[in-house]
């Protein structure tokens, strides 16, 4: 009688089927435009208090630049890690928050209506970005199931 040898978790047919197919999502134009509009963002929040001119304010310039640069990081080659894609799209929606109510937060009442209209337009794309992102790896989630016979099914 031969022994089945336990194969890891990353060769079992399910976890092959679901990263085959997130990776025939995240290679979409939709995709692949969403992450390089989320790097661009990130990016210029990151730059935006000398592109706009709000260097200034010392403490909302080392927000935009730490979070613009974090948010980067988390987008940029967000569809080579589908494991991690929900958490990742998350947390990036979570940046945009906080970009949005930076102002006020970080800055207090020194806030004027450059730094403000910056952050809530650049923090609104963000969270909208990573909405999408959310939304493609939910997509691909619920995808697989279906595929494998999984969704919708009645519990009890």
């Amino acid at each position: 009688m031969a022994t089945h040898m336990p194969t890891g978790m990353e060769h079992h047919p399910d976890i092959v089927e679901l990263r085959e197919h997130y990776e025939r999502v995240t290679s979409t134009p939709r995709a692949q435009g969403v992450e390089a509009l989320a790097v661009l963002a990130g990016l210029f929040l990151a730059t935006s208090p000398w592109i706009v001119g709000f260097t200034a304010f010392s403490t909302l310039t080392v927000t935009c630049l730490i979070v613009g640069l974090a948010y980067t990081a988390l987008m940029a080659g967000y569809g080579s890690a589908y494991e991690r894609t929900h958490a990742r799209a998350w947390a990036a929606a979570a940046l945009g928050v906080w970009t949005i109510i930076s102002p006020w937060v970080v800055s207090g009442s020194v806030a004027r209506g450059k730094n403000i209209i910056t952050c809530v337009i650049v923090g609104a794309v963000m969270f909208l970005l990573g909405l999408a992102a959310l939304s493609m790896a939910t997509i691909t989630a619920n995808g697989a199931a279906m595929r494998l016979g999984r969704a919708g099914r009645a519990k009890g």
